[in-house]
């Protein structure tokens, strides 16, 4: 009896200790979301972010530009060219769209990298009845995004929204497959937008494993965003991509394709 009696003790303590742990978990998750939150109030738009005036930069100017996943790309050595990045963790294509004239504009960037929407398409599962409405805004911002671009006199590099690797829990709690469906459908609708001053760098071909379609594990940091082994990666092709952009022979506007092999 009394080995039963500390069998049942020992259980009820690694129970109440489990339930102790996921309520800190818990409590934790909700301050940094209610922290996101009350900033969002305070500055929307994430103005604050970058200095006011942006200091002057030497041209050629290349802008990494976007959301965290943006925020986290370390560029290749370009020589030459002065490399900026106006990333922001968090961000919809939306705020990162309401932010281009104060956070891109002034630097006259002859390059924009853009790397943003999988902060719209997450909340899919939260909001399951907005679905469409969500994915055709994700795809009108990014439009949007790549004509103003345009309009500043910048060629623009459009990455496709980087594929999903292997969640953790707290993730796979609020999510679904509909989020990687609708990866997919935008993906699909970027490459509409190539045109002789907007190349598309398809991140899916560089970074999955084609068995599973998930961001091989060597490149994922946490299932949502990539490692420095992937944006090493990325870089192989994204290289290419801006020294041909930035040839001064290359005035015609002539369309560069860029196939990276297939792993």
């Amino acid at each position: 009896m009394k080995s039963h009696a500390r069998i049942t003790l020992a259980a009820l303590a690694a129970a109440l200790l489990s339930s102790l742990g996921l309520n800190l978990l818990l409590l934790l998750l909700w301050r940094a979301d209610d922290r996101r939150l009350q900033t969002l109030r305070l500055d929307p738009l994430g103005l604050s972010a970058f200095p006011s005036p942006t200091p002057p930069a030497q041209p050629p100017v290349i802008v990494f530009y976007g959301d965290s996943r943006a925020a986290a790309w370390a560029a290749p050595a370009i020589p030459g060219a002065t490399v900026l990045n106006r990333g922001i963790s968090g961000q919809t294509t939306a705020q990162i769209l309401g932010r281009f004239e104060a956070h891109i504009a002034p630097l006259e960037p002859q390059i924009i990298v853009i790397q943003a929407g999988v902060n719209d398409l997450k909340d899919i599962p939260l909001f399951p009845e907005q679905q469409e409405s969500i994915i055709q805004s994700c795809k009108d911002n990014l439009r949007e995004i790549v004509q103003r671009s345009l309009d500043s006199g910048a060629r623009v590099i459009l990455t496709t929204i980087f594929p999903l690797g292997e969640l953790p829990l707290t993730r796979r709690l609020l999510w679904s497959d509909t989020v990687t469906a609708a990866i997919a459908e935008v993906n699909a609708y970027l490459h509409t937008l190539a045109s002789p001053h907007v190349t598309i760098l398809e991140s899916r071909v560089l970074l999955t494993d084609p068995r599973d379609g998930r961001v091989k594990p060597q490149y994922s940091l946490d299932g949502l965003h990539l490692n420095p082994a992937g944006y090493a990666e990325l870089n192989r092709t994204l290289s290419e991509m801006l020294n041909v952009a930035l040839d001064p022979h290359n005035t015609s506007g002539e369309r560069h394709e860029f196939q990276p092999p297939a792993p």
